[in-house]
């Protein structure tokens, strides 16, 4: 008799992946390339404190992560002293161009399901080229960062380990191949981006044995130099700023000098959250996810939890979540959007110092790979920023000149009676926001160390109607999320990115534990010996 058979579910990945969290007493720093987190960590053994770390480590990722973060992305970041309740925010998030002009995003009149589902302008000069460049601030925001909270460490030592890393090239292993590739189609179109991420016109490919080798980003190196010997402003001011500038115009872009030289980052108060138990939560507030974050704290309150997470606690954050998106999104004509199908392009940074200082700092470059164009004079990767704002003129979060635009990003820190005791963040878009809070429930609520907390399954919610739920969830749980409808059960692998990557680092007994997202191969927590 013929076997009656129905395939089962595909599932790429059919082995159980762990990450090992770090411990010690003299600082950790969390990232998404371990590299980049070593970087920060020969800091803190240099004398310098978690602003002097997290500076080095955001400017080695620029080397190693390209897709992510850069000299051409934008951020926020959560400084957190030792022994103060509240943090300071450090914004240097996306702005237009003063010369952006909404003439210059004409509408196809079909809908665009990239990032956001925002109506198609033609040829995609929103998403990818010249006319998708917002201000590159993340140089402006590193420098704020280690002239006000730093310890005065000379420059040189910060640029050192993203030099030497620059100088070695982006390792060629199969999760750059993967990375490249997810961005090929768009490269192509940008000569040199196409010269450095395309070798003979095809994305790299690791070599079946031996080492993978390394591959030169452009004048990334000498810009770094550069800013090493002539300072931070020289990006804004400088030589470097005459080549951005000389560049992005014969691209026909709108980026200009005074765009650069007015570009400076901004430190304000944090938005404080009540946590249940009289801790504290500080988020960056403003345009990033951290006021959606207070309205899910604010209701999952009233939920009083029980030992362990289980089906009527996914069940109530699923319904929250979906409350507070739609509340999120009125009237910026992305209330029916589905989940971002596409591949977001941030990265997330935690550290913490000897004294107990902790930074929580997410950079972008938005998509992955940003705009795709490095621009030639300079080696930078510029950010597609102005796909932030929705290109429907009049709009609520509609293109205009010097405008800030909503987005995600959502670095946090946790305090009690004796200060900082927490500090997280995540990349991935809309799914930050539910990353986030459930490593915090997790955490705090569930009492889970740090270990627990990474590899346990989660949800995501990126909108007002949809759950998104890790198929290794106990039964129960997922048929309750069934039944509130809009389920999607999925995998939780390198690719597709259905969740997004948090790392935290929290103070444990007389030291501290960090831990980097499960999925992400190259990161990792980092403690300083």
């Amino acid at each position: 008799m013929p076997i009656s058979y129905a395939p089962p579910p595909f599932t790429t990945q059919h082995w159980q992946v762990t990450k090992p969290a770090a411990r010690g007493g003299r600082g950790i720093v969390a990232s998404q390339s371990r590299a980049a987190a070593e970087a920060g960590v020969a800091v803190l053994e240099a004398g310098g404190n978690a602003a002097d770390a997290a500076v080095a480590t955001a400017f080695a990722l620029a080397a190693m992560e390209p897709w992510n973060s850069g000299l051409g992305g934008i951020g926020f970041a959560l400084v957190h002293r030792a022994g103060s309740p509240t943090a300071e925010v450090l914004d240097f998030g996306p702005v237009a161009p003063a010369a952006s002009d909404p003439a210059d995003y004409p509408l196809t009149g079909r809908m665009k399901q990239d990032l956001f589902a925002w109506p198609e302008v033609e040829g995609d000069r929103n998403i990818h080229g010249p006319l998708s460049f917002a201000i590159p601030s993340s140089v402006a925001g590193y420098a704020a960062m280690a002239e006000r909270f730093g310890s005065g460490m000379a420059l040189a030592e910060l640029l050192g380990p993203a030099i030497a890393l620059a100088r070695r090239g982006l390792p060629q292993d199969w999760y750059t191949t993967l990375k490249v590739a997810n961005s090929a189609k768009v490269l192509r179109l940008y000569p040199e981006s196409a010269r450095i991420y395309l070798p003979d016109g095809l994305p790299p490919v690791a070599p079946y044995q031996g080492a993978p080798g390394f591959r030169a980003l452009g004048r990334l190196a000498e810009t770094l130099e550069r800013l090493r010997d002539a300072g931070w402003r020289d990006f804004y001011e400088g030589e470097i700023a005459a080549s951005i500038v000389a560049d992005v115009a014969a691209m026909g872009g709108r980026l200009s000098a005074a765009d650069l030289a007015n570009c400076q980052a901004r430190v304000r108060p944090a938005l404080s959250i009540p946590w249940r138990g009289g801790l504290t939560l500080q988020g960056a507030g403003g345009l990033t996810a951290a006021p959606t974050l207070a309205r899910v704290v604010e209701e999952m309150a009233r939920f009083e939890p029980g030992a362990a997470p289980d089906a009527a606690w996914f069940s109530a954050l699923s319904k929250t979540m979906r409350a507070a998106y739609a509340e999120r999104l009125t009237g910026l004509g992305a209330a029916t959007a589905p989940p971002e199908p596409a591949e977001t392009c941030t990265t997330h940074l935690t550290v913490v110092d000897a004294e107990g200082n902790m930074v929580a700092m997410t950079t972008t470059l938005l998509s992955s790979m940003g705009s795709r164009v490095v621009l030639p004079g300079s080696g930078v990767l510029m950010n597609n920023g102005m796909m932030w704002f929705d290109p429907t003129p009049g709009s609520a979060n509609a293109i205009r000149p010097g405008a800030r635009p909503l987005c995600n990003m959502c670095p946090v820190t946790v305090a009690d009676a004796r200060g900082p005791l927490m500090a997280l963040g995540a990349s991935g878009g809309r799914r930050i926001l539910a990353s986030v809070y459930q490593m915090l429930a997790f955490a705090l609520d569930f009492g889970m160390a740090p270990e627990a907390a990474a590899h346990h399954p989660r949800i995501d919610v990126s909108g007002p109607d949809a759950t998104t739920a890790d198929r290794r969830l106990p039964a129960d749980t997922l048929a309750a999320l069934e039944a509130q409808g809009g389920l999607t059960t999925v995998e939780h692998a390198v690719l597709p990115v259905n969740f997004a990557c948090p790392n935290l680092i929290v103070r444990e007994g007389g030291g501290f534990a960090g831990i980097s997202d499960v999925m992400t191969p190259w990161s990792a927590a980092v403690a300083a010996r």
